[in-house]
């Protein structure tokens, strides 16, 4: 695909994943902007437009985006990449569900509620949502985070059905553990010796995915066959969960989401 002069937006272009795909769209020759909750990026950051936004309050991400639509151009490719785990126990409060839910679902709603008419009246669009493995697995020790990932994917298969017609590509990517900030890591060297994808890895993937308009991308192969094992016998999979939950305890006294890098 040839990304030159096109608007790309990319939420949660901050950090991690994020700005690993910030920095390939921008060598592109792509017009990035990026929404993040934080504050403005330090100078010489060559974007086309920052816009600090909560993804997950509607009016403004809507905002957003028509700033950018009026400020910088048709937006031909939206990526909704900002993603939150709970910050609570593997229950977690009213508080974590509603925060991974409006954050890791319904950040991706709104997007594609007030882009798809836009982007179909202009003979069509792109939309990448960033969900996780656990959309497909799950993730111990976080269930707010584990059905806001589920409920991302049948999202991003629903839009991709009922929007083909429309010539709205959709891709749905679903990594597993990265060594990014949010389990605690900076980069793949901090990672006590394990083999974990970098963002820059996850990004390129994605890169690769969207010039073939595949859907489903899966940055970590393995994802598949653990999907497969689900699918083909579930009970036999929730028992081998079980069983991954109780060596995180016995091995770190917790099944904490952020340790089970180092198990599997």
């Amino acid at each position: 695909m040839d990304y030159t002069g096109k608007t790309v937006v990319v939420t949660g272009g901050l950090s991690g994943i994020g700005a690993a795909l910030v920095r390939l769209f921008e060598a592109l020759g792509a017009q990035v902007c990026v929404f993040d909750i934080a504050d403005a990026p330090a100078s010489g950051v060559n974007i086309a437009a920052f816009v600090k936004c909560d993804v997950s309050v509607q009016q403004d991400l809507q905002d957003a985006t028509q700033r950018v639509e009026r400020e910088v151009g048709p937006i031909d490719v939206f990526v909704s990449n900002a993603g939150v785990m709970s910050a609570g126990s593997s229950m977690g409060d009213d508080a974590d569900w509603a925060r991974c839910l409006s954050v890791n679902l319904m950040a991706h709603v709104y997007a594609a509620r007030f882009l798809i008419p836009l982007m179909a009246a202009r003979g069509g669009g792109y939309l990448v949502n960033i969900a996780s493995a656990a959309g497909l697995l799950n993730q111990i020790g976080d269930a707010a985070y584990s059905a806001s990932k589920h409920a991302a994917v049948g999202f991003a298969e629903s839009i991709a059905i009922a929007h083909a017609h429309d010539k709205i590509d959709v891709s749905l990517v679903c990594p597993q553990y990265v060594a990014t900030p949010m389990i605690g890591l900076k980069n793949a060297e901090t990672a006590e010796g394990r083999s974990l994808l970098t963002a820059d890895d996850v990004a390129s993937c994605v890169l690769h995915a969207m010039a073939a308009r595949q859907f489903l991308v899966l940055p970590h192969s393995e994802v598949q066959k653990y999907a497969l094992a689900r699918a083909e016998d579930h009970d036999r999979w929730v028992s081998g969960m079980q069983n991954l939950r109780a060596r995180s305890i016995k091995q770190f006294g917790d099944a904490l989401p952020q340790r089970f890098y180092k198990l599997v």
